[in-house]
């Protein structure tokens, strides 16, 4: 039986993005978002959700660029800590013992431990409530070779992202098994 509930934020599974910026005095930061994804491929964006209260709210806005940098999950406790405290209080690079490398395309830092980053210029943002959507162009990814499929592609096998189960669970996961090949396994129905 179906159950008619009140409306929430909840889209399971939830991709852990770390968004990178700097300060306008050239501090770098990073923060733990779950609230972002592609936006668009032609331009190719992605975007994100920030709370005017952070520090990364504040930095996207005066440098207009920021980075998305994807985690494995060996990264775990220092993605769950850089989405627990604030900039203004720490220096999240040092205290997680991550390195913030200068991207060639934005103002903005990638962190060098994870094993891909999209490199983001702001083109758009949108004032919902209590979020503000940031919607950045990609205007370059930078990629361990390791990680890259024969494509040079990030595979997401070699990855091994997190997932934010969202607030109904309050924990993170791991992918699971590869269920079927997509734009391949529907095929079977167009038969009937």
């Amino acid at each position: 039986m179906k159950l008619s509930l009140p409306p929430k934020t909840l889209l399971l599974p939830s991709p852990v993005l770390i968004i990178g910026t700097y300060s306008p005095e050239g501090k770098p930061n990073m923060m733990n978002a779950a609230w972002g994804g592609i936006a668009s491929s032609k331009p190719p964006c992605i975007s994100v959700s920030i709370r005017e209260a952070t520090l990364s709210y504040h930095n996207i806005k005066q440098m207009e660029a920021f980075t998305v940098n994807i985690p494995s999950e060996k990264y775990l406790k220092e993605a769950d800590f850089v989405g627990m405290v604030s900039g203004r209080e720490y220096d999240k690079f040092k205290e997680t013992g991550l390195t913030p490398e200068m991207s060639k395309l934005v103002n903005a830092p990638i962190v060098k431990e994870f094993p891909y980053s999209l490199e983001c210029k702001l083109v758009s943002q949108v004032n919902l409530g209590s979020h503000t959507m940031f919607i950045g162009e990609i205007v370059g990814m930078v990629a361990d070779s390791e990680v890259l499929n024969p494509k040079q592609l990030p595979d997401i096998e070699k990855v091994r992202p997190m997932l934010w189960g969202s607030f109904g669970s309050m924990a993170y996961y791991n992918i699971g098994n590869k269920l079927g090949d997509a734009f391949s396994v529907g095929n079977e129905l167009k038969q009937k």
